[in-house]
């Protein structure tokens, strides 16, 4: 049993070490891409797409961000399912400060979709006016160069969509932090290699951009509207009908707003799960790319068998290794102001990834916004019409 236990370590460090290596190299092609710079001139107007649910806390200068955009011409449309949303009456009063940016507000009703954010995007899509969408999150805020960074990639008709990384921001919570070095080392990385050995397939929530035309092809928003990962199925459709899918170098931040042990977990095993259920083979291998754990398991062996100098080496090794990735990913990639502290937490952040990944096998069921879904085959989802038996002292986002 313990030699057992040793290959498994052993092998588990390997291929961590090896997908660290192949997150290095597609870290150095975005870095390539970055040096070269992007298309000077391209700013076709736009329309801003913002799905909003409730308030939460710091979404009025979140919002503020997309207003402040050194862009010719673009518009923002909020859509909430009530007109009297929290959320909705705070880009209100955001928008009333900045007349010359023209600011639509709708409401839903009740979502005809399982993905009610689908319904809301749906409705505003009806009435933007521009031939390309920006779909953003309410949890993220942006640069003023933020519309010319990410437009610039459609300078190649064949784009069709573009997306971008994201460098994770928290409060004082341990348990933030830890969320937010996730966000921005640990789907960074797995972005990076998906990127690298397949093409990118797939988009990421807080940023999409899409060309109208594109999007009609697979049949508008509506096409995703029984799916819990919207945004992977956006780009894994639009790439299935030949345009591109395009990885920006610009990378934005994303708050966490949950700041409990609790609404934490909650949250990340339900991105686990999504994953799981979107992409089931990618998911299962993504049990050889943490390295704590191996590191860990490694050590108690040698520990066992009166090996402590093997057991340190181990721990040294899984815990170097981490650390690296992060610094590497964090400097290079999302260019992470607190790269330091963001890089010694990742090795815990490392092995709780690996406890997400084993909880995502428990159950299939997921709470979202107060309400809980049956996650199908092919990441479709099912609301029974259930609220969850009570809300984590935290919002959970889309």
């Amino acid at each position: 049993m313990m030699t057992f236990l040793l290959v498994i370590s052993i092998v588990g460090m390997l291929t961590s070490t090896v997908y660290a290596i192949l997150v290095a190299v597609g870290a150095a092609r975005l870095a390539a891409r970055r040096r070269t710079g992007q298309p000077a001139g391209f700013a076709p107007p736009v329309s801003l797409l913002k799905p909003l649910h409730g308030s939460e806390p710091d979404l009025e200068a979140h919002l503020e961000s997309f207003f402040r955009q050194s862009y010719p011409e673009y518009e923002i449309i909020f859509c909430a399912r009530s007109e009297q949303d929290e959320g909705l009456e705070i880009a209100r009063k955001v928008a009333a400060r900045y007349p010359s940016v023209r600011s639509k507000f709708l409401s839903s009703g009740t979502p005809h979709y399982a993905n009610a954010k689908v319904w809301s995007l749906e409705r505003m899509q009806k009435a933007a006016a521009h031939g390309f969408f920006v779909v953003s999150d309410s949890d993220v805020s942006v640069t003023p160069g933020y519309l010319r960074q990410v437009m610039a990639p459609f300078t190649d008709p064949r784009v069709g969509l573009v997306t971008c990384l994201y460098r994770g921001v928290a409060g004082d919570s341990i348990w933030a932090r830890l969320e937010a070095v996730g966000m921005s080392v640990e789907m960074s990385a797995g972005v990076l290699v998906a990127e690298m050995l397949e093409g990118m397939k797939f988009a990421l929530g807080p940023t999409m951009v899409v060309r109208r035309e594109s999007l009609e092809k697979i049949g508008g928003f509506r096409a995703l509207g029984g799916y819990h990962a919207d945004d992977f199925m956006l780009g894994n459709l639009i790439s299935a009908k030949g345009s591109k899918v395009v990885l920006s170098t610009h990378a934005i931040d994303h708050h966490v707003l949950n700041t409990s042990f609790l609404a934490s977990v909650l949250h990340q095993v339900r991105w686990m799960k999504s994953t799981r259920f979107s992409r089931p083979k990618g998911h299962l291998g993504t049990a050889l790319t943490f390295s704590m754990p191996y590191g860990f398991l490694g050590a108690a062996v040698a520990v066992a068998v009166q090996r402590p100098v093997s057991a340190a080496m181990m721990l040294l090794w899984s815990w170097g290794s981490r650390v690296t990735l992060a610094a590497l990913v964090n400097r290079t990639v999302v260019q992470e102001p607190k790269w330091l502290r963001s890089s010694l937490l990742y090795p815990v952040r490392d092995l709780l990834g690996f406890c997400y990944w084993v909880a995502s096998y428990v159950s299939n069921q997921v709470r979202w916004r107060g309400e809980v879904y049956n996650l199908l085959d092919d990441g479709f989802m099912r609301n029974d019409g259930r609220p969850a038996e009570r809300e984590p002292d935290a919002v959970l986002t889309a």
